[in-house]
């Protein structure tokens, strides 16, 4: 197959998405696939374009990026783009994508996870991985996510959206947890534990450039994550944090968290998550495969905390790790994601 990567873009999430790229291009090479790997924002802005030839090399936009303890420079990515716009979708990224059997998304966080390129992609008659538009903007949205859970019966942390500093004055519960509504991997979450910290959290998250964060009830429990392919539901995982919490740091730096899988659960704590994930993945509209993250109580509720349509695929992402538990190697797993993703198109009679 003829399989486009698209990584990058202007997140926050910027260099987990590249660190995923070019594990999933390398991979889908090694089985055999034509691989072009591009950044959705800077595309590829050589003069001559010959398709063929890209996929016949096999080309990729960088051969390495490591994830540090800090986000991009942003800024500096745009102004070092040739054309100087501040579009998202780069120098012939479409035209190449429109060669390929399917692009597949190694995007995180932004435009690129919020139901936006897929919305396009739809629009131009390009095939891609993973859930549609709809879905994408239903589980990017923390406040949105929290809404359909609920209305779906799926238990999640009690909490309200604010748009503003001045109306969080109302919020009286405490520990509790803030959040850009739309953000991704933990970037700019905070746990509070009292008022004054609160105010100093809720500065932070808003700096972020949204419009909404999200306040929530801070659940005290183990934090478990569920992969899900396809309809199926993967080994839950446990995260450890060794210090703090789950935050950007801990995701991507190794051996800052410890992460088991299989975790050392009873066989009904691993049906309740397991059956959790499900119930969230059906209620909001997700499609081919995800990721949910949860709080697992004393008393065996699992509170839902996010969905995640795009899952990390980094060497210390949790997907890959619970599929491996399952006998599913990275290369297997990438190939069940475009098989999966293909799919939807086959069941909604796309050509």
């Amino acid at each position: 197959m003829r399989i486009v990567v698209l990584a990058g873009g202007t997140s926050t999430e910027r260099d987990v998405s590249i660190s995923s790229g070019l594990l999933v291009a390398a991979a889908l090479r090694e089985k055999g696939h034509e691989v072009v790997l591009l950044d959705v924002f800077t595309g590829y802005e050589q003069n001559i374009l010959d398709v063929d030839e890209l996929f016949k090399q096999n080309y990729s936009f960088t051969d390495s990026i490591k994830v540090g303890e800090t986000i991009s420079d942003i800024d500096e990515i745009r102004e070092n783009r040739r054309d100087k716009s501040n579009r998202f979708i780069g120098e012939n990224v479409i035209d190449i994508c429109s060669f390929a059997d399917i692009t597949f998304l190694a995007l995180h966080g932004g435009e690129g996870e919020n139901g936006q390129i897929q919305a396009t992609f739809d629009l131009l008659g390009l095939k891609y991985t993973g859930s549609g538009y709809l879905g994408s903007a239903l589980a990017m949205n923390k406040g949105l996510t929290k809404s359909v859970l609920l209305q779906n019966k799926v238990l999640t942390p009690r909490g309200e959206i604010f748009k503003n500093e001045a109306d969080t004055v109302s919020w009286k519960i405490f520990p509790c947890v803030v959040k850009p509504c739309s953000g991704g991997s933990s970037v700019g979450i905070t746990i509070v534990e009292n008022k004054e910290d609160f105010r100093q959290s809720v500065k932070e998250a808003f700096a972020y450039g949204e419009s909404e964060i999200v306040v929530e009830q801070y659940v005290k429990g183990r934090e478990f994550s569920v992969g899900i392919v396809g309809g199926h539901a993967l080994p839950p995982i446990e995260i450890i944090p060794k210090s703090g919490f789950y935050d950007y740091k801990t995701k991507y730096q190794a051996g800052a968290a410890d992460e088991k899988c299989p975790a050392d659960i009873t066989t009904e704590q691993d049906r309740i998550l397991r059956d959790a994930a499900l119930a969230a993945y059906k209620a909001l509209h997700l499609e081919s495969y995800a990721r949910v993250d949860f709080i697992l109580d004393k008393g065996n509720n699992a509170y839902c905390l996010e969905a995640n349509t795009l899952p990390g695929m980094t060497p210390t992402s949790l997907l890959p790790q619970e599929a491996a538990v399952e006998g599913v190697s990275y290369p297997e797993l990438c190939e069940q994601i475009i098989k999966k993703s293909l799919e939807k198109y086959s069941e909604k009679g796309a050509v």
